[in-house]
């Protein structure tokens, strides 16, 4: 998942360019409560001064204190009214020098600022945090509402763009004057000085609430799953078991062990562990995030969310907020975006039907051989029953896949491929600049070709406590050139299980897929090569398309034979297991799929809406039981610990994205089978030069149309799933 901040001050900050808003959720943990120190002087805030060291400055990591942010904040905001203000108060007529370009270049200083504020709240978190951004998210949000509802800056946007076909712009301007026009309308300029304070008064409320949920869903996702008896642990990989009982230990438990209530600790075990009874403690924890009726439970939360932004989507004009959010992506409406889904629905609910059916018949087996009770498949059956399974149809144990994926030899891998595909180098620093984190590594990125620097990347792997679930990708600089070309400072974000200590990082298939498929997105961005910062951004529904293409990849011949090597022996993977990993690709389709696409449709119909929904539970309920969603199967995401939907706006309605992307991903990667295999250069060039380096310049349809020759063609996608394309 992309978690990009937005490079420079342009008219998206009104609701979703802020670090904030664009997915920087406060994700804490709880900690004793101290009083807060005295801030350092305020004219020495290192929050604030700009960047120094090589790669054209790196981000003060080894300064980081939340005390800072308030001050930071204050001057921040204050520098930005002026720039501002000075594009209001100049004498000339409006044009798109003395209006767009100077709004472009404003805001360096609380890019910055929210770049590291980002760090501060996603990755390295605690109470004093928390409480920082409870209160300064509404303050930020009324900020710049205001500031973007300002009449005299609005009428100076209207004055270009009335004469935009007339005042010699070229297509990128043109395109910037109406896009921002249209983006100031959408969120407010015409409405009355009266409803203008509403919307102010409504995007204060939603960050707030925001914050709130995000810090709820941290309190459910510190808790921990004690063992206290080894043998309850049976089936579980080795290296996994240790690092439990390192978390255990950190927790003052030592001689015990401690599954983390998150989703890289609890899926090892649902996966592999033989015990049902602690399958099934652990899956309750996990599901029931946010929804235990105490402190953390997020329902009210929601329910409050839901109003408000339905309250605002009726204010701005717009039958939803499904309606308000879409109006500028790929699908453009509500009704597009779930006629695709439902072209893909029926079939993956079909498919689990009959990967349930061979797994209860596998129970079954065991029963009447008596190696166990007769079972019916729950939930917390599902994926270690689908090993057994795979095992039977393909001879395949993922038990004797993880020994051939060390974390550190996939990232030369992922590294190995951007070469080949992009001319894109990588040679690690770490240790020459900051990091936040002593287990954070660094690499230069530079030009195979040239050996011009294009960046650096900085690769955050490991879960830990003040760090929030799930994988991200961000930028703390990103690339334009006007006022100067910029390189890209980008970061990969992920919540791995580390080794014990002296023993190298196992991970599974899926967690090598999520490690490709943020890598994609540090790709998309460190190609990326665009004059002006306002035609950097792409639609939500295009965000996830080039992470999801790289996870292609992971499982070519290629990257296997040199990169996925035996921890012990150093010996490649077999060819014969590679053959039986790709014989299964489509193994567990039904069960993937219907994990996701559950949780799509239900945002959807969860915000496309006139009546708000007020009783989260029971909507969740009904619409899986009229969408009839397998028994045997929790939405990935249930509503009340669904961060992409409560933490901000940012995949509210959008979460459909990954499988419009995915539509994409499935047909470009057609494309290179055509062409003769995944890495031929031609098709890598066109996809890079046409799709990866271009932002936003053009519409993302033409741009697919003018790489691809037509729109893409759900049929890969089902045909990439294993099902019927008929």
């Amino acid at each position: 998942m992309s978690r990009k901040a937005q490079p420079a001050l342009r008219l998206s900050m009104l609701l979703a360019s802020t670090a904030f808003l664009m997915g920087y959720s406060p994700m804490t943990i709880a900690a004793e409560t101290k009083p807060a120190p005295s801030a350092p002087a305020t004219d020495a805030n290192p929050m604030l001064a700009p960047w120094t060291g090589p790669y054209e400055g790196v981000p003060p990591w080894d300064k980081l204190d939340p005390e800072l942010f308030p001050d930071a904040f204050e001057k921040g905001m204050a520098e930005v009214k002026a720039q501002v203000q000075a594009v209001i108060d100049d004498p000339a007529a409006p044009t798109f020098a003395n209006t767009h370009v100077p709004m472009m270049l404003a805001g360096d200083t609380m890019d910055r600022v929210f770049a590291l504020w980002g760090v501060q709240t996603s990755n390295k978190s605690n109470d004093r945090v928390e409480d920082i951004d409870a209160e300064w998210s509404p303050k930020l949000t009324k900020f710049y509402t205001e500031l973007f509802l300002e009449p005299k800056l609005f009428a100076r946007y209207k004055a270009v763009y009335d004469k935009r076909l007339t005042s010699g712009l070229d297509a990128q301007q043109i395109r910037i004057v109406e896009r921002s026009y249209d983006e100031m309308v959408r969120d407010g300029a015409n409405l009355s000085p009266a409803n203008k304070a509403k919307l102010v008064d409504l995007n204060a409320k939603l960050e707030g609430l925001f914050s709130t949920f995000s810090s709820k869903l941290l309190g459910d996702e510190k808790l921990y799953t004690l063992v206290t008896n080894q043998a309850e642990l049976d089936g579980l990989e080795p290296g996994f078991v240790a690092s439990l009982a390192s978390a255990a230990e950190a927790q003052g438990k030592p001689g015990q062990w401690a599954i983390k209530n998150t989703r890289s600790s609890a899926q090892p075990v649902l996966q592999n562990a033989t015990n049902r009874a602690l399958r099934e403690k652990v899956y309750k924890a996990f599901i029931n995030r946010g929804d235990n009726g105490d402190a953390n439970d997020t329902n009210a939360t929601i329910a409050e969310i839901l109003k408000l932004r339905q309250e605002r989507a009726a204010l701005l004009g717009f039958p939803t907020h499904a309606h308000y959010r879409m109006a500028d992506t790929m699908a453009k409406t509500p009704e597009n975006a779930m006629g695709l889904m439902m072209k893909v629905w029926p079939a993956a609910v079909a498919r689990v039907k009959e990967e349930v059916a061979d797994m209860q018949a596998i129970a079954d087996q065991e029963a009447k051989a008596g190696k166990g009770p007769k079972i019916t498949i729950e939930p917390w059956d599902y994926r270690y029953y689908a090993e057994k399974v795979r095992k039977a149809k393909y001879d395949l144990d993922e038990s004797e896949v993880k020994p051939y994926l060390q974390l550190d030899k996939l990232v030369q891998g992922m590294f190995w491929s951007a070469g080949q595909l992009y001319d894109l180098g990588f040679r690690e620093n770490t240790g020459s600049i900051p990091v936040f984190d002593p287990k954070v590594k660094t690499f230069e990125v530079y030009n195979l070709k040239t050996n011009e620097n294009v960046g650096v990347l900085y690769l955050d792997n490991f879960a830990r406590d003040g760090k929030r679930s799930g994988a991200w990708m961000t930028t703390y600089r990103s690339q334009q050139t006007l006022g100067g070309e910029r390189n890209v400072l980008a970061s990969n974000n992920n919540n791995f299980t580390e080794a014990a200590k002296g023993e190298p990082t196992l991970v599974s298939l899926d967690d090598a897929q999520t490690l490709f498929h943020e890598f994609g997105h540090g790709i998309h961005y460190l190609l990326q090569h665009v004059t002006y910062p306002a035609l950097a951004g792409v639609p939500r529904d295009f965000v996830e398309y080039p992470s999801q293409v790289n996870e292609n990849w992971l499982m070519t011949p290629e990257v296997l034979s040199k990169f996925a090597t035996h921890y012990k022996t150093g010996e490649p993977i077999p060819k014969a297991l590679v053959d039986k990993i790709l014989a299964s690709d489509k193994f567990n389709q039904g069960f993937s799929t219907v994990e996701y696409l559950s949780s799509a449709i239900v945002d959807m119909k969860l915000h496309d809406r006139k009546t708000p929904v007020t009783d989260v539970d029971k909507f969740e309920r009904e619409t899986l039981a009229e969408m009839g969603m397998p028994k045997e199967i929790v939405m990935r995401h249930r509503l009340p610990q669904f961060g992409h939907l409560f933490s901000s706006d940012a995949y509210s309605a959008g979460y459909y994205s990954y499988l419009w992307s995915e539509t994409m991903d499935a047909d470009t990667w057609a494309a290179f089978t055509e062409a003769g295999g995944p890495w031929d250069r031609t098709v890598a060039d066109r996809f890079r030069t046409i799709l990866l380096m271009t932002g936003n310049e053009t519409d993302r349809a033409e741009a697919y149309r003018a790489f691809r020759g037509r729109d893409p063609d759900v049929k890969a996608l089902l045909r990439k799933r294993g099902f019927p394309t008929e």
